[in-house]
């Protein structure tokens, strides 16, 4: 199609026009870019966002700038809006004809080309003022909390696998353990947002409605055993070798595996960086709370889960892996002091268990003793008696008579504890976010939350100024490893 917008003479040969600085519509297809300009810099890429948002421009505005070619039709500056208007569909583009053929003067040509280029780098405060948008708050504040999101995800895994050696063939899972093994899929399944999970985070829940490990073997039902775990290892291991389950699904958090972020050549780093650039705000939505909050859970099977909930406050979140030893606790104690807040509100998630039951008390005690934290509130949000009576649990397990506080513990609760993941991960989240809203100044949580919408805004139009800034940058300096062309005979 034509542009949208046409100013000079048209359709008349480049040749005809003699006159310098004479402007011509012309055919598209008569226009030439010159090898020269991918040597001094680089070619132009279709895919190009800047070449992308100029063929937009066009198709609305047409070219507003025109070309400049030689008589016999070769560009001299303009290849960027050359590439572009074939994007646009044009078909005609106004050109500014200098009166030589570059195969006349060719020395001419390159100084005039090199200069053209050279005169068109903008500052960056230029491209900056030119890139000024509007961008729309919701989708900003979106796009901030999907890398958000994505950020938390990568954190809890995605390592890498190694090549399996060749050796011995592992047995194949029988027909007898695929009762076991479906039961272990639907927790997958049901928990499948919270992947990898640790054995430990399959063995709990199986717990709540134990499966035969082996369907002939009615005395094979699924305990709190060692051989129970043990035997879960191994069909977890053979699933993921057969294919039956991912095998990213599971994961060790004992054994971590460091992986180092290398790049093949610095392009890809540069588009990377450009990608994620500003997106990794977070606004402090505690800031304005009278009281500092903290989430403990007692161990790294529900480090995943509590995540999400203490991501959407930006509460701090600690494993304490039982009672939490000396270093997380002073680091505590530090962001209590920094905040300069009036109460520090530790909202603890255990088992409901002689030692579960304990940890709110012993946290609170120590950080009094060992840190001199005397306004400090530590709550116990789950797994609590009233919740396994209103959660109707399955039947429970035998606390152990060996803990120095299962006499405590008997005396007023009874002999039977109950696991925290007997209770489903949507349940515990619940749990943690009623107890949070209730600890809570919700009126100003909201105007942070209202805050951060508008800052994601900012960042949105301040992060696309400085991507086209330096896209425009690079795009115009170069490679940089480039030697100056020889001149075209």
């Amino acid at each position: 199609m034509k542009s949208p917008i046409h100013q000079g003479t048209r359709a008349k040969p480049a040749a005809a026009a003699a006159e310098s600085g004479q402007v011509r519509i012309l055919p598209i297809d008569s226009i030439r870019p010159s090898p020269e300009n991918e040597q001094l810099y680089r070619p132009i890429d279709p895919k190009d966002p800047a070449t992308v948002g100029m063929a937009d421009s066009m198709r609305h505005f047409g070219i507003l700038d025109p070309l400049t070619i030689t008589l016999d039709g070769w560009i001299v500056s303009g290849h960027r809006r050359h590439v572009a208007a074939r994007l646009a569909g044009l078909t005609e583009a106004p050109c500014r004809v200098e009166p030589f053929r570059r195969s006349d003067a060719p020395d001419r040509f390159l100084v005039l080309l090199r200069e053209h280029n050279r005169q068109r780098i903008k500052s960056f405060d230029e491209v900056w003022r030119e890139e000024t948008v509007s961008a729309d708050p919701t989708e900003a504040y979106e796009s901030l909390i999907e890398h958000r999101r994505q950020r938390a995800a990568d954190a809890l895994g995605g390592a890498d696998t190694l090549p399996i050696p060749e050796g011995k063939e592992r047995a194949r899972i029988s027909k007898a353990k695929l009762p076991f093994l479906e039961a272990v899929q639907t927790i997958l399944s049901e928990r499948r947002d919270y992947w990898p999970l640790s054995v430990r985070g399959i063995h709990y829940p199986l717990l709540n409605d134990p499966p035969l490990i082996h369907a002939s073997k009615p005395g094979s039902r699924y305990g709190n055993t060692l051989n129970s775990y043990k035997a879960l290892d191994d069909l977890l291991t053979r699933a993921r070798i057969f294919g039956v389950i991912p095998m990213h699904c599971i994961d060790d958090e004992t054994r971590p595996v460091v992986v180092w972020d290398a790049h093949r050549n610095a392009g890809d780093f540069l588009a990377r960086e450009l990608a994620r650039f500003l997106k990794g705000y977070w606004r402090d939505l505690m800031q304005s709370q009278p009281n500092h909050l903290e989430i403990i859970g007692e161990k790294n099977t529900l480090h995943p889960i509590l995540l999400r909930v203490a991501m959407k406050y930006c509460i701090p979140l600690t494993s304490g892996r039982g009672f939490a030893s000396v270093p997380p606790r002073f680091k505590m104690a530090e962001r209590y002091r920094k905040s300069g807040k009036e109460r520090l509100v530790v909202l603890v998630v255990s088992d409901f268990d002689p030692e579960g039951e304990q940890i709110p008390e012993s946290f609170a005690v120590s950080m009094r003793r060992d840190f001199g934290i005397e306004n400090i509130d530590a709550i116990k949000v789950a797994l609590t008696a009233d919740q396994v009576n209103s959660l109707d649990l399955p039947p429970a397990l035998d606390a152990k008579k060996k803990s120095s506080r299962y006499k405590k513990f008997a005396r007023k609760y009874g002999d039977k504890v109950h696991e925290v993941e007997a209770i489903s991960p949507g349940q515990l989240q619940a749990i943690l976010q009623e107890a949070i809203d209730r600890v809570l100044d919700v009126d100003a949580f909201n105007r942070e939350v209202d805050a951060e919408r508008e800052d994601a805004a900012s960042l949105e139009n301040a992060r696309r100024r400085a991507q086209a800034a330096l896209a425009g940058m690079v795009g115009t300096e170069g490679s940089g490893d480039a030697s100056l062309p020889k001149a075209p005979t």
